[in-house]
């Protein structure tokens, strides 16, 4: 019975670094496409505040959904500056909420939330602020006709008179 030849460690080699460059490539290209942002849980003590910054171009969009998970009345202040310090959004004491925003100004947009409200009670802060838009599912999605949301009324029935309605 005959066999062929078993694979040099050489050519295995070589097919690994081309599978794993074919895949880097792969993952590279996919994530190219996508918004970029930061997830983050953290501790906000007592009186204090924490802020956070990211560099976001003109015209872009941002978003930023948080929650507190833990502390006190489950609230924070939370707001959001642009690069030249105009407050664009503003809540306080909120247990969570969401912001989206298409910039007006490039620059560094600060976002911070404050426990400064309270004396005695620490905080946990669950924060995902994104930074662009989300490509289309399917190439060319914005050209392409969709469903109407809502369809065309009804004309009511005529009932007889005197006829019971259910």
């Amino acid at each position: 019975m005959g066999r062929g030849a078993a694979p040099s460690a050489s050519a295995s080699a070589s097919a690994s670094t081309s599978a794993s460059a074919a895949l880097l490539l792969l993952l590279l290209l996919l994530r190219a496409g996508r918004p970029r942002g930061a997830e983050l849980t953290f501790e906000l003590p007592d009186s204090a505040r924490q802020c956070f910054h990211e560099d976001v171009d003109r015209g872009v969009r941002f978003s930023l959904d948080y929650q507190v998970i833990t502390g006190g009345h489950y609230d924070v202040d939370c707001y959001v500056e642009d690069p030249l310090g105009n407050t664009i959004y503003r809540e306080t004491k909120k247990q969570y909420d969401s912001f989206t925003h298409r910039a007006e100004v490039k620059g560094v947009y600060q976002f911070c939330f404050s426990n400064e409200f309270s004396t005695f009670s620490h905080k946990t802060v669950y924060f995902d602020f994104q930074v662009g838009d989300e490509p289309p599912i399917l190439p060319d999605m914005g050209n392409r006709v969709t469903a109407l949301t809502q369809g065309p009324q009804a004309s009511p029935v005529p009932r007889p008179p005197g006829a019971l309605v259910q």
